[in-house]
């Protein structure tokens, strides 16, 4: 029974030992915070792909002039049209250098030269007509008068036009991984499929 009060007083002497070094041992450890825990991860999609650049891509081709000559007989026409709405839309203005001819583009510069007085001016083609036959382009009072076809009213005449002639659609080709050169040429190649 000795031994069991021995053991006894041992054990409450350990016990009272350790209540004493315990708090002593935690105030010499610091204790530090916790980072925050990371963001929750979301999943982020990837971008998406670039679109897909097409394999032939439509141009216009530069336009090119045409040089066209032509002689015949001009008139010339004004106040009875003055306001009136021509071919192109715009107002009449027998004070501006315009004309009207059956066959030249609307909008085209046009150089009209009479023959008989050897003097020239440069229009703009807005209206249609004239509507005489053997007539090949009707003046506005202002053009008529610089070159002297205001004073018989007709005169012989050769007309200067640069004609932009139709833009065609063209077709270019660029080159991409599954193409190859053939000749010139550049020809797609197709993939195969696997089985």
């Amino acid at each position: 029974m000795i031994l069991f009060w021995n053991r006894l007083r041992l054990s409450a002497a350990v016990g009272l030992l350790f209540s004493f070094v315990l708090p002593g041992c935690s105030s010499m450890v610091r204790r530090t915070e916790l980072p925050p825990p990371p963001p929750a991860m979301t999943e982020v999609e990837p971008p998406p792909p670039p679109p897909a650049q097409p394999q032939a891509q439509e141009e216009l081709a530069p336009p090119k002039e045409q040089k066209v000559q032509e002689v015949g007989k001009a008139s010339w026409y004004g106040s009875h049209h003055q306001g009136k709405e021509t071919a192109k839309g715009d107002s009449f203005n027998q004070q501006e250098l315009t004309a009207a001819s059956p066959t030249l583009p609307l909008g085209t510069k046009a150089t009209v030269t009479n023959l008989e007085t050897g003097k020239s001016v440069q229009v703009t083609i807005n209206d249609r007509g004239p509507y005489v036959k053997g007539r090949k382009i009707d003046l506005s009072r202002a053009a008529a008068q610089q070159i002297g076809v205001n004073k018989k009213g007709v005169a012989k005449v050769k007309i200067t036009a640069a004609v932009p002639q139709k833009t065609k659609k063209r077709v270019t080709h660029k080159k991409t991984k599954g193409s190859l050169q053939e000749g010139g040429r550049t020809t797609q190649t197709q993939p195969v499929s696997p089985e």
